[in-house]
């Protein structure tokens, strides 16, 4: 059973009997000495979708479920949403894009390291690799003799992710972007 400290995004726990996903935590720090930290910590419900927020501090215990963490492979996107392919048995789920929000912008066609989280033979989350490396769609021309260290840009990429890079990068050029912080970290 972990700890309201020890929660990570895209952990899965259960509050009510129900399986939640952890979407977002906010930590606020106390001013004085003797206060607890607390964790504002939102909630996704597994299969609707549903939104939960609570406020925990430090010690308090959350009761985990029982998943299985499989490879998978992003396939395609249609109207009814994202399939993905388990890598073992070759078996198909579809995602809705509300059930991928903050992900979506990192899925693109041949995207390796990433991972389902399968409760009860449904797909209910996937876990993103914590770096992906995409070609720049489009961005503003790069400006000759501006230094690694200078003013930014921002880059578009084609699954609609826009970046802050430096001004010396140019368009077509592949990119490693740190899926946590959504931040560009260097060229590959």
């Amino acid at each position: 059973m972990p700890k309201a400290a020890e929660l990570k995004k895209g952990q899965i726990v259960q509050i009510n009997n129900q399986p939640y996903i952890v979407s977002q935590i906010d930590v606020k720090s106390p001013s004085s000495r003797s206060g607890t930290t607390l964790y504002k910590v939102r909630f996704n419900h597994v299969q609707s979708g549903q939104k939960l927020e609570q406020s925990l501090t430090g010690d308090d215990m959350l009761a985990t479920i029982d998943f299985q963490k499989r490879a998978i492979q992003f396939l395609y996107q249609d109207a009814d949403g994202y399939t993905f392919m388990d890598n073992e048995d070759y078996s198909q789920f579809t995602l809705t894009a509300s059930a991928l929000e903050e992900q979506i912008p990192y899925l693109y066609d041949g995207i390796q390291g990433l991972y389902g989280l399968v409760v009860e033979g449904n797909l209910i989350g996937v876990e993103l690799p914590p770096v992906v490396e995409m070609p720049i769609a489009e961005t503003p021309p790069a400006i000759k003799g501006s230094s690694a260290s200078a003013r930014t840009k921002t880059a578009r990429f084609a699954t609609g992710l826009e970046v802050q890079i430096p001004e010396y990068l140019e368009t077509g050029e592949v990119l490693r972007i740190n899926t946590e912080t959504g931040k560009y970290m260097s060229r590959a």
